[in-house]
Parts: structure tokens; C-alpha cells; sequence
């Protein structure tokens, strides 16, 4: 009897463990480690009616809804324009309308398939040739990143796009093109492990709190501050000129009277009077920090006009913080606060494709590239501030000179659902990533980096 219950218990044991394995099978295709909707497991069963066949027929399809192991719903989907064809696969979302009746007006939740959120994927096809022109992975919620892979030969190449610009453009994969029609994201991703930046778009959880907290505490004390050119405040609370270090007459002490580079100073000062317990000062901020020759165009410009004020100005606040952090003295050139990296190649312009010259020396970045390079910055770098230094075009003088005048400092971020965000500060006021872009879309901007803490205290201090 013993004998008998044991083969028994064995013979149950086995019979679980293949129905577990079984059952993991699919479900190992509707899973990945980022949490995205998976649709490989559905797209093996189009591929011949929608991704091989002819348009007419495909036109003859009427959209489809599937679901997957997991309990996912997808859409399949035909779209066109004048010179392609799109067969969109994409998963379920609910958004909220707004339903006038004769009631009123209520809200109600409506399903949705945007082609462009995390788990969607696409297939171009071209309308004259019908043959695939490349596969685009949807992955993040900010749906101007992705990765896409286009046919070659008998493989294919990759690109990887990060708010029109690519981290990496024509990447050999090594892959069949047509391996990509019912590859998981999962897979891809174990496919170009080695070959695509994905550190650029994994995002570290819970590494913002600091960020966070500092532009928290700068945003309600906006209110007390009010501009006034040229103006900080010197390590004796005094207010001062930034240029010159003499004493400035604040009309209304009640607020803080502070110039574009009094006040980076006030945010850095808020940094390292807690741990100094003193403010920078002044002197050693408006060290020169680009070598120029003297008899040279740049030369001769500098007596008259001050081409790199603010350049000097956010490097040495940089070097003078990380010095407090670190209780050792660092001059600029030994403290590695620029940022310099170059994480793109080319980037999308409304002409094409233009190749993309990243970070100039002494100059920064385009500030078209500025999104895409917080992005990466925010990725990398959590929990990092950055000061600018904006060269723009001084137009009060002829011929027009180019000259870094102008601070700002940016705060990126990732949200908890992984969406890319940045507060922006400038001036003693608030604006959008956008709007600066805008503004100052022909200028270049030159960051430096300094760590973001917690123990940040700015005056007032109550």
C-alpha cells in the first residue's frame, strides 16, 4: 500500500508540474520584466493575412481584437497615407469622455488602441511595392522613444530613437527582418542587448525623492523673489553686484532682489550652507574658464565684452558645491562637473535625417537636443541637477556677438509610471522644458552637474 501511494503521489507530482509547465509556456510570452503589453503570442496568427498579404486584401480586413494568455486585449489595425501602409498592433486603454445626454453632461470610461503607447507595435509597408520598410517597438510612456528595425539583405539594422533623435541609427542585428513579426519586446531586447543603449531608457525606481523635494522647496519661494539684473547675494548676506562684487540698493528688503546668475547662486547656496554653514562666495565664481587668445577674433572681442560670463559662472558654482560635498577644494578643470557625453547620432530634422554633432566644446549642446539629452541625463544621472549657461546672440551691439549671458537650471526627473519630466527655472521663475526650447531654439546651452540632496535649504529659511 505504502509502495502503491508513493508511485501515486510521484505520478500526481509529475502530472502538476508538466500542467504548470504547460500552462507557463504562453504565459512566458504575454510576460517581460518592464510590465508591457505583449502581443507576439497574436501576432503569429497575422501574418499571413495581414503582414505578407497583398493591400487589397489587407484592406479587406476589418480591424480585430484578440487577446492574449494574460488577459491582455490588442487591436489589429489597417492605417494609411499617400506613399505606406501601416498594419498596427496595438493594446487596450481606457480614457475618460465627456457624454452629453439629456440627463447632463457625465463621464464614462471609453477602450482605446493607441498605436503609440507602451506594448504597440507597427509594421510599415510601402504602397507601390507592398514589401516592409521597418517594425516599430512602442515601449515607454512617452511615445516619441522607441526602437525600430528596418530589412537588409538577409538580416536587419536597428534604430533607436529618443525624442527625435537616434541613440543609435543602422545598428546590424545579425536578425532575420521577418523574426521581428511575433518577436516579444522581452526578446528583442535579449536580441540587441549588447548593441543598443538600453541604460538610456531603464529607469531606476525610486531614485528622484531629492529632485522632487528641491524644486518643491524652490517653487514656494518664487514668490519672494523678484528680478533684478545683476544682483546676488554675497557669502555676508549682502546684496551685491555679480560683475564687480560692489553693494546693490534693494528697494524692497522684503523680497529677494537676484539677477539670472544671483540666482543658480541662491540655489546652490541653499545646498551648502547647511553642511558649511556659510554661502559661497563671490570671488572665486568669476575665475576664467575658457583659454583664449589674446590676439585672436575671440581675444579681441573679450576685452570689450564678456563672451563666457555665465560659462564661468556655472562651472565655478558647480566645482565650489562639489567641494563642500566632498570637504576637498576642486578647481574646475579637476572637478568633472561639465557635461560632456555625446549619446546621439543623427537626428530627425524636417529636411531628413541630419547627423547630429552632440556636444561642442566650450560651446555645449543645440538646444534642440535638449530634451532628448535630459532624458539620457535623467536615466543615467537620477537624482541630478544641472546649470546652464545659455550662448545666445547679443543683438545690442554691431556686428552681433555671441556670449554666454544668461543661467538656468534644469530638474529631471522620471515620474512613477516612468514618464520623463524637467522643471525648469530661470530668472526666478518657473517655465516649461518646451517653452525654453522655444524660446531659445537657435542658441546653444552649456550644462554642468551637481548632485541634488535632500538638506536643501534656500533663504528665507522660514
Amino acid at each position: 500500500m505504502f509502495k502503491m501511494m508513493k508511485k501515486l503521489n510521484l505520478k500526481f507530482a509529475l502530472s502538476v508540474l508538466f500542467g504548470l509547465a504547460v500552462f507557463s509556456m504562453p504565459l512566458c510570452a504575454a510576460y517581460n520584466d518592464w510590465g508591457i503589453p505583449d502581443s507576439s503570442e497574436i501576432r503569429a496568427k497575422l501574418i499571413e493575412r495581414w503582414f505578407e498579404a497583398p493591400l487589397a486584401d489587407v484592406r479587406a480586413n476589418l480591424p480585430e481584437v484578440y487577446v492574449n494568455t494574460a488577459g491582455q486585449r490588442f487591436q489589429v489595425r489597417l492605417e494609411e497615407t499617400d506613399e505606406n501602409f501601416a498594419i498596427i498592433v496595438a493594446p487596450s486603454t481606457k480614457i475618460t469622455v465627456n457624454v452629453y445626454t439629456s440627463k447632463g453632461l457625465t463621464k464614462e470610461e471609453q477602450e482605446t488602441f493607441p498605436g503609440d503607447i507602451a506594448g504597440s507595435w507597427v509594421l510599415i509597408r510601402n504602397k507601390q511595392t507592398a514589401k516592409p520598410e521597418l517594425i516599430r517597438y512602442y515601449f515607454m510612456p512617452d511615445s516619441e522613444v522607441y526602437v525600430q528595425f528596418s530589412p537588409y539583405a538577409k538580416t536587419s539594422l536597428a534604430d533607436f530613437v529618443i525624442f527625435g533623435n537616434y541613440a543609435a541609427k543602422g545598428v546590424s542585428t545579425g536578425i532575420p527582418f521577418s523574426k521581428y513579426y511575433n518577436a516579444s519586446f522581452q526578446k528583442i531586447r535579449e536580441y540587441t542587448q549588447t548593441s543598443l543603449p538600453w541604460d538610456y531608457v531603464t529607469i531606476p525606481q525610486n531614485s528622484y525623492a531629492s529632485i522632487l523635494q528641491m524644486a518643491g522647496m524652490i517653487q514656494s519661494k518664487l514668490p519672494l523673489i523678484s528680478y533684478a539684473h545683476d544682483t546676488m547675494y554675497d557669502e555676508n548676506n549682502q546684496a551685491v553686484s555679480v560683475k564687480d562684487g560692489k553693494p546693490v540698493e534693494i528697494e524692497d528688503k522684503r523680497m529677494l532682489s537676484l539677477g539670472s546668475a544671483g540666482f543658480i547662486k541662491w540655489i546652490a547656496d541653499g545646498l551648502v550652507e547647511p553642511i558649511a554653514g556659510s554661502k559661497l562666495v563671490r570671488a572665486p565664481l568669476v575665475r576664467n574658464t575658457v583659454e583664449i587668445k589674446e590676439n585672436g577674433y575671440q581675444g579681441v572681442l573679450s576685452q570689450k565684452y564678456s563672451l563666457y560670463f555665465s560659462l564661468d559662472w556655472i562651472r565655478n558654482i558647480a566645482s565650489a558645491v562639489m567641494s563642500v560635498y566632498t570637504g576637498k577644494d576642486y578647481l574646475f578643470k579637476d572637478s568633472g562637473v561639465d557635461v560632456t557625453i555625446s549619446p546621439f547620432a543623427a537626428s530627425v530634422t524636417n529636411a531628413g535625417t541630419a547627423n547630429a554633432v552632440t556636444f561642442v566644446d566650450d560651446n555645449g549642446y543645440q538646444v534642440g537636443l535638449l530634451k532628448a539629452l535630459l532624458y539620457v541625463l535623467a536615466s543615467t544621472e537620477p537624482d541630478t541637477l544641472y546649470f546652464g549657461a545659455i550662448r545666445g546672440t547679443d543683438r545690442t551691439v554691431s556686428p552681433e556677438i555671441k556670449s554666454f549671458n544668461e543661467c538656468v537650471v534644469f530638474m529631471p526627473y522620471f515620474t512613477d509610471t516612468k514618464r520623463f519630466s524637467c522643471y525648469v527655472f530661470m530668472n526666478g521663475h518657473q517655465m516649461t522644458l518646451e517653452d525654453f526650447c522655444m524660446i531659445y531654439a537657435d542658441d546653444f546651452v552649456f550644462l554642468t552637474r551637481v548632485r541634488a540632496y535632500n538638506s536643501f535649504f534656500p533663504a528665507p529659511n522660514n
